[in-house]
């Protein structure tokens, strides 16, 4: 896979889990332990579960097929330490692209407690486990729901979230995202995730951040992804 970002609007998206046995992983397992171990020190609250990594994915404007993988975390977190080593594997993720209902798009800020502490970007997170369901689908629409609702306290009742998906593939970055609207602006939004956040005990944002226009776009916090996610979006205005 190259560099290049592609952005599609996607009417559907199928994911499926299907078992594989990662070569990368399984011959790099004293590079994935340092690097764990290495993690801990900076940030001990870390925990080792296991994740769905993205092997193969399937574009078209009706359709998007995902096809995942069960690993460690920390097989995951070396895999992205090292520099993304294995090419045909990649971080595919669902994403809810939270706006007011003025069109400003609202970023959560990551703690550093958590892996990506400082980054930017919207409330999202690896799918899991709890996303697999029994025939073997992955359900790509509730992880993006549950991701809100733990980072930023919002549930379904508090927003609109459209129905297409667009999708964003800056490989290994693939961010499968859905917009998310509030009935109230980026700045009450922001205020109320901001009360959220001060009362939660353990929180994985520390801040938000509002985007208004490509002005707001932050080169040394923000991902690729998303630095190019807004550059479109804005450009469709």
């Amino acid at each position: 896979m190259t560099q290049t970002v592609t952005i599609t609007r996607v009417a559907e998206v199928k994911a499926r889990f299907t078992p594989w046995d990662w070569p990368w992983a399984e011959q790099n397992q004293d590079k994935i332990e340092a690097n764990w171990q290495r993690r801990l020190v900076k940030t001990p609250k870390m925990f080792n579960g296991r994740v769905l990594l993205l092997r193969d994915i399937e574009v078209t404007p009706e359709l998007c097929r995902n096809t995942y993988f069960e690993v460690d975390y920390a097989d995951m977190i070396g895999w992205m330490d090292l520099g993304h080593p294995d090419p045909g594997v990649a971080n595919g993720f669902a994403m809810g692209a939270l706006r007011g209902a003025d069109g400003a798009f609202i970023c959560g800020v990551m703690s550093g407690d958590t892996a990506n502490g400082g980054r930017v970007y919207f409330p999202a997170g690896t799918p899991d486990r709890a996303d697999m369901q029994p025939d073997g689908s992955v359900d790509l629409a509730t992880s993006l729901t549950r991701e809100l609702f733990e980072e930023t306290g919002l549930s379904e009742a508090d927003y609109h979230v459209e129905d297409e998906w667009i999708v964003v593939q800056r490989w290994p970055a693939v961010a499968l995202m859905r917009m998310v609207t509030l009935p109230v602006s980026a700045e009450e939004g922001a205020k109320r995730i901001r009360a959220t956040i001060a009362a939660q005990d353990d929180p994985e944002l520390s801040d938000v951040r509002i985007v208004r226009g490509v002005e707001d776009i932050d080169p040394k916090t923000m991902p690729l992804f998303l630095q190019s996610f807004f550059r479109w979006s804005f450009d469709q205005r």
